[in-house]
């Protein structure tokens, strides 16, 4: 199996060099090409699937002159096909941009090479019949793909852009335009309304329980339901359930249980 057809866009040549350079030594990667604006990266993706050689991952900066990253990475996701997207970028600030995006991972720079190394490896993962990744079941298309179960989310602490996988996440609070990711270690506030991350975690096991809640199946300890009040527990807190969420809660606990019971 031939490796990954990647292009890596930065206007500044020798970060875009050395970008080059640590993507050529993964043994993961077949072909690389390089452009130094968002321009002359679509012109480059439109001649590649002209020539049935389609990208299959852009490893993309952020701040660059005429067509910046964030824009060039939602013109992307309008693709049929959309590549997987890496941002490459010395700002932690369009960190929720990416997300937004559906961005694969936020490298800051000076990119280590382990970190490059994993974000290949995300690439790997979520894109069928690429080296080390599964075939999609059925062989579907990328197009009619399910959503990863797992994705990461950037936050912010103390300054520093960390990620958190959903996985992790026990349940999210709505907390205006923003939402607040409770772990079992502490707690993340995010701007991403509540509504979008119920969309986009579902395949995850993630469930709209209240207006104001999403809660991850697998980590309900307990349903409580008390003269017509109904209540989940998750470790030492107790979640409220709104009624028109009580059924379809009930059911998906009772099927995930003989599920696991069948297991």
């Amino acid at each position: 199996m031939t490796g990954l057809r990647v292009l890596a866009v930065d206007d500044e040549q020798p970060a875009l060099e050395d970008l080059a350079y640590m993507l050529r030594a993964d043994p993961r990667i077949g072909e690389v090409a390089l452009a130094r604006d968002g321009a002359s990266a679509l012109k480059m993706l439109d001649r590649a699937m002209a020539d049935g050689k389609p990208v299959e991952a852009v490893f993309l900066d952020i701040r660059m002159r005429g067509l910046d990253g964030v824009v060039l990475g939602r013109l992307l996701a309008q693709f049929a096909r959309p590549p997987r997207v890496v941002f490459v970028t010395a700002y932690e600030e369009h960190a929720v941009d990416a997300f937004e995006i559906k961005a694969e991972d936020y490298l800051l720079k000076p990119v280590r090479p382990e970190r490059l190394a994993e974000a290949v490896r995300r690439v790997c993962a979520n894109l069928p019949g690429a080296p080390g990744a599964p075939a999609a079941p059925g062989g579907a298309s990328d197009a009619t793909r399910p959503p990863p179960e797992t994705e990461t989310i950037p936050v912010e602490l103390a300054g520093v852009t960390r990620f958190v996988a959903s996985s992790d996440v026990r349940y999210v609070e709505a907390q205006g335009d923003y939402a607040r990711l409770h772990t079992a270690t502490g707690s993340h506030l995010v701007r991403i309304p509540l509504a979008v991350l119920e969309e986009r975690w579902a395949a995850g096991g993630f469930v709209r329980v209240h207006r104001s809640h999403l809660v991850a199946l697998k980590h309900i300890d307990e349903l409580h339901i008390d003269s017509g009040r109904c209540t989940v527990r998750i470790g030492d807190t107790e979640i409220p359930v709104s009624r028109r969420h009580t059924r379809e809660l009930r059911d998906l606990l009772v099927r995930r249980a003989r599920k696991g019971r069948a297991e």
